[in-house]
C-alpha cells in the first residue's frame, strides 16, 4: 500500500498588497500606509504619493477573487460610475491601474470616513450632515 500525499484544505494563498506600488502608465509611485477598512472584494489603505506627498485613499483588489465575468465586470462597472461622477459631495477618482495581481483604485481620501460608518455608530444621522 503506498502513502497518499497530505491534501490541502486551505486557500490558495493570496499575493501580499506591496508596500511600494507602482503605476505602470504614469510610474507614479505610491506608499501603502495605514488600513483603512475593507469590503466585499477590496482593502483599502492610505496611500503616500511618494513625488507629491499626497495622501489619498487606495482600495485594492486581488484579481485572484475576479474569477467570473460578473466579478469582474462589477469591477468595470465602479470605474465607469466613478469616472462619470463629478461632485463636491462625492470622494474624486484620481486614477486607477493594475499589475499582474491586483487592480488599483486611487481615491481622495475622506478624512471623515463615510456616512455608513457615522449611521452605524450614531443610528441617526441629521439632514445637514449628510450634505
Amino acid at each position: 500500500m503506498t502513502a497518499r500525499p497530505p491534501t490541502s484544505t486551505e486557500a490558495p494563498k493570496q499575493a501580499e498588497i506591496p508596500e511600494i506600488i507602482v503605476d505602470p502608465n504614469t510610474k507614479r509611485k505610491y506608499e501603502r500606509g495605514r488600513f483603512l477598512g475593507k469590503g466585499g472584494f477590496a482593502k483599502c489603505y492610505e496611500l503616500k504619493d511618494m513625488a507629491s506627498q499626497e495622501i489619498t485613499a487606495g482600495k485594492i483588489v486581488p484579481k485572484s477573487l475576479l474569477t467570473k465575468n460578473h466579478q469582474k465586470e462589477k469591477m468595470s462597472q465602479e470605474i465607469r460610475l466613478h469616472k462619470g461622477v463629478s461632485n463636491p459631495y462625492l470622494g474624486k477618482l484620481y486614477s486607477y491601474f493594475e499589475d499582474s495581481n491586483f487592480v488599483y483604485i486611487i481615491l481622495e481620501i475622506c478624512r471623515k470616513r463615510s456616512l455608513m460608518e457615522l449611521h452605524k455608530r450614531r443610528k441617526a444621522i441629521t439632514e445637514p450632515e449628510t450634505r
